[in-house]
């Protein structure tokens, strides 16, 4: 069985991104940033604080008694609970998972188990919000460690994003608080906010006639957004927006990028007139790291690889591969290959090495060779699951993520019409 990538990083950590890696996420959070891993050069907006809490006896408990006391408090709490473990989990959080999946899919699982009382959500901060705003009023959402937030979520903030909205909009002669219709039923601008952003930022959706989107069903979200409006304002990711618009057929020239350090976005009026997509200057530092250098690498030891990315990486990245597409896209194309094949991934790694031990007859590689993941998904450890699980048998319900209900009803609006548009096949 192909070790996981815990496992990996804790016997050579000089391969790792950050040998820090190879210690207990406890102990980063109380420190501002977003820990080891692939977001540790990014800086954590002042605002934003999300400490972390572990009781120490389960930082001390060797990894086959937390596992234990995982599955024994499952088997307690029984149907009253439901585990969502996103595709960039560590394994040994992910085989606890009664779901796992990408953001729309896991988004779609917090609906389908209404008898759950508690939902537990091993991932990150905004995801947790998304399934607290779409579940039912009674049910509760745990995330297990706070210090699990996401530093692209954390480049597009409300305040930043209303400026920005009320800077195009004066741009565009319109009232930002009432776009009308024109003459062809369509309004000059629409927000779209991709899965990746604060519930405060879905709600800003919720309440311009915007729509969030996740990777999967991206394409779909644009043509529903351009149906109503001659352009849309697309953030936090731009590498999702440019290239889903890009194999749309809107030009490059046509997407500027909107810098919110700057006036105008750093663009000049006309540029604004002409758009069809504003890019947020945001990004996922786990895609980023992935270049063209590594495909050529990769095609020079194997013409015959094959190369599938995520659409969070670079345009130049996307364009030199095979194919990109969401982490549920990049799943069925492993599953649609052929053994012997040999395919490389612009992933992130935990996904790319899950992969590789589910399909041994095949060789599946990650195009970075450094083992650098997700910083932020990385700060969910067994031991934060064991210790929210039993919390819960003991009755007390510990890091409930709950969004106000004026965030939440906004948000749910621009939610709702994300699980209306279905990803294309």
């Amino acid at each position: 069985m192909t070790a996981s990538v815990h496992d990996l990083i804790s016997l050579t950590p000089k391969d790792s991104c950050n040998t820090k890696l190879a210690a207990g996420p406890w102990d980063f959070d109380n420190v501002p940033g977003y820990g080891p891993g692939s977001s540790q050069a990014d800086r954590l907006p002042d605002p934003v604080s999300r400490p972390g809490q572990l009781p120490e006896r389960y930082q001390l408990m060797p990894e086959p008694e937390l596992h234990e006391r995982i599955l024994a408090a499952k088997a307690t709490l029984g149907e009253e609970l439901v585990i969502l473990g996103h595709f960039y989990q560590r394994d040994e959080v992910v085989q606890h998972a009664d779901f796992v999946g990408d953001s729309f899919q896991l988004a779609n699982a917090a609906l389908s188990k209404p008898e759950a009382k508690t939902i537990v959500f091993c991932g990150v901060h905004f995801m947790a919000e998304t399934a607290d705003i779409l579940s039912a009023p009674e049910q509760t959402v745990i995330l297990p460690n706070l210090a699990a937030g996401c530093s692209m979520a954390d480049m597009a903030d409300e305040s930043s994003v209303e400026t920005a909205w009320e800077e195009i909009c004066e741009t565009y002669g319109v009232d930002p608080e009432n776009t009308t219709p024109d003459a062809a039923g369509k309004v000059p601008i629409i927000p779209v906010t991709y899965m990746n952003s604060s519930a405060a930022l879905k709600a800003f959706c919720g309440r311009h006639g915007g729509i969030v989107c996740t990777s999967s069903n991206a394409a779909t979200v644009l043509e529903w957004a351009f149906e109503r409006a001659h352009r849309v304002l697309f953030f936090p990711d731009q590498h999702l927006g440019r290239n889903t618009a890009k194999a749309m057929g809107v030009p490059l020239e046509q997407m500027p990028l909107w810098n919110p350090r700057k006036a105008l976005g750093g663009n000049t009026a006309e540029q604004l007139r002409e758009a069809k997509v504003l890019l947020w200057h945001g990004f996922c530092s786990v895609h980023r790291r992935f270049t063209v250098d590594q495909i050529t690498a990769a095609r020079a030891a194997d013409p015959k690889v094959k190369i599938i990315v995520h659409p969070e990486c670079p345009m130049e990245v996307v364009d030199a591969a095979d194919a990109a597409g969401s982490t549920d896209a990049i799943q069925k194309f492993i599953a649609a290959s052929a053994p012997g094949d040999t395919i490389g991934i612009g992933t992130e790694i935990n996904m790319v090495n899950r992969l590789a031990a589910q399909f041994p007859d095949r060789t599946i590689f990650c195009l970075d060779p450094v083992i650098c993941p997700c910083s932020t998904m990385y700060r969910i450890h067994p031991g934060y699951l064991a210790w929210v699980l039993e919390e819960l048998v003991a009755g007390r319900v510990n890091n409930q993520i709950s969004v106000e209900p004026e965030v939440s009803v906004p948000a749910k609006i621009a939610l709702d019409r994300m699980l209306a548009a279905k990803p294309k096949a």
